[in-house]
């Protein structure tokens, strides 16, 4: 399944700071409607995702009935994406 979106960068300061992009509604039902074929612990999600024409690889996180999409350094730093961006997001499920 291919979803596309957009959403605002936030920073999360945790045992690991991260970089998220929040999955909008509409389409966190949609990966809701999968999850359970797709999960393979805790209601975490894999997933292929594109940001800035950079393609990686990272898993979705559940977090107050919708996800987080992590964005990784490896993606953020090259791509000089700060908070506060918005970012057209693809992702690849599964």
């Amino acid at each position: 399944m291919k979803l596309k979106f957009e959403g605002e960068v936030i920073y999360w300061r945790g045992p690991s700071p991260f970089h998220f992009v929040a999955v909008p509604e509409p389409v966190a039902r949609k990966i809701k409607a999968e999850a359970a074929r797709l999960t393979y612990g805790w209601g975490v999600i894999p997933v292929t995702a594109t940001v800035s024409k950079i393609e990686f690889t990272t898993s979705l996180f559940p977090k107050n009935g919708g996800y987080l999409l992590p964005i990784k350094n490896s993606v953020r730093i090259p791509a000089e994406i700060e908070v506060g961006d918005t970012l057209a997001i693809s992702l690849c499920l599964g």
